[in-house]
C-alpha cells in the first residue's frame, strides 16, 4: 500500500474530492491512503510515521513546490532522483521511472535535486542562496521529513512536485500570517492587508494562477498514474471506497 503525504488542502484535493481531516490516514481504496498534515516537517513525519504505523509499505510525498531553477516555471513537474534533507537521500529510482513513462508528453518533467527547507523562502535573494549552496532545482518544507521517515522504515520513496512560484517571484512575508496550516487563505487576516496595501491584488491574483496551473498538474499525475500511485481511477466519482481507519 502506498502512503501519500499531502500538507495543504488544495494538494489532497488533487488526489481524492473529498474534504479529508487533519492528521489521520484515509484509505483510499485497497492499494492506497493518503493523510492531510499541513504545513513543514514537523507534520509531515508525524504524517509519514503514522502512515507506517498504518501499515503502508511504500512513502510518497505529493504537493506544491517552489523552483530554485529559472528554467522552471508554474505547472512544471518535478520529479527528484533524490531530496537533500542536511544529506542527500534517494528515491526509489525504479518507481520513479515506471511512473514518468505513463505521464503525457505535454508535461515538462523535471529531475534533480529537491531540497527541503525548514521555512517558506520569500525571496528570489533566498531561493538563489539556497540554489548555490546544494543545487536543488526546487524546494518544499516537507519531503526531507517523509524520506527521513522512508529511509528509517525501509520503504520505498518517491516524490512528486509541481512548481507553484518560479525562482523570481515569492509569497510575501506578510501574507505569512494570513495563511491557516491547510494553505487556506484567513479572510480575517488577509481583507486588512489588502486594506493597508501591505499585500496587493496582483499578487494574490498571480499566487492563484499559479497554484492552479501546479494543481493541474498534480491533477494530471494522479489521472495518468494508475497502480504506480495505488489510486483508483474511479476515484474522482466512486466516493464509497473511502474508508476512515
Amino acid at each position: 500500500m502506498i502512503g501519500i503525504v499531502t500538507a495543504l488542502r488544495v494538494e489532497a484535493r488533487c488526489v481524492t474530492p473529498l474534504r479529508l481531516p487533519f492528521n489521520q490516514m484515509i484509505d483510499l481504496g485497497e492499494s492506497a491512503a493518503i493523510w492531510l498534515c499541513g504545513m513543514g516537517e514537523e507534520a509531515a513525519r508525524a504524517a509519514a510515521e503514522g502512515l507506517v504505523a498504518g501499515g503502508v509499505t511504500s512513502l510518497m510525498s505529493l504537493g506544491l513546490a517552489g523552483a530554485l531553477d529559472s528554467r522552471l516555471h508554474p505547472g512544471d513537474l518535478v520529479l527528484p532522483e533524490s531530496i537533500y534533507a542536511g544529506r542527500p537521500l534517494q528515491v526509489d529510482l525504479g518507481w520513479r521511472t515506471r511512473l514518468h513513462a505513463l505521464l503525457p508528453a505535454r508535461l515538462s518533467v523535471a529531475g534533480g535535486m529537491l531540497v527541503s527547507s525548514k521555512q517558506v523562502l520569500t525571496s528570489a535573494n533566498a531561493k538563489s542562496d539556497l540554489a548555490q549552496a546544494t543545487g536543488a532545482c526546487a524546494v518544499d518544507m516537507e519531503s526531507g521529513a517523509v524520506a527521513e521517515a522512508a529511509v528509517h522504515a525501509g520503504m520505498p520513496l518517491l516524490v512528486v512536485r509541481a512548481i507553484s512560484d518560479p525562482a523570481e517571484f515569492s509569497p510575501p512575508s506578510i501574507l505569512l500570517g494570513a495563511v491557516r496550516r491547510d494553505g487556506s487563505a484567513d479572510l480575517a487576516r488577509l481583507l486588512p492587508l489588502l486594506l493597508r496595501r501591505s499585500v496587493t491584488l496582483g499578487t494574490l491574483l498571480r499566487l492563484a494562477v499559479d497554484t492552479r496551473a501546479a494543481c493541474s498538474t498534480l491533477s494530471t499525475v494522479v489521472r495518468y498514474a494508475g497502480t504506480e500511485m495505488g489510486v483508483a481511477p474511479n476515484h474522482s466519482t466512486d466516493t464509497r471506497r473511502v474508508k476512515n481507519r
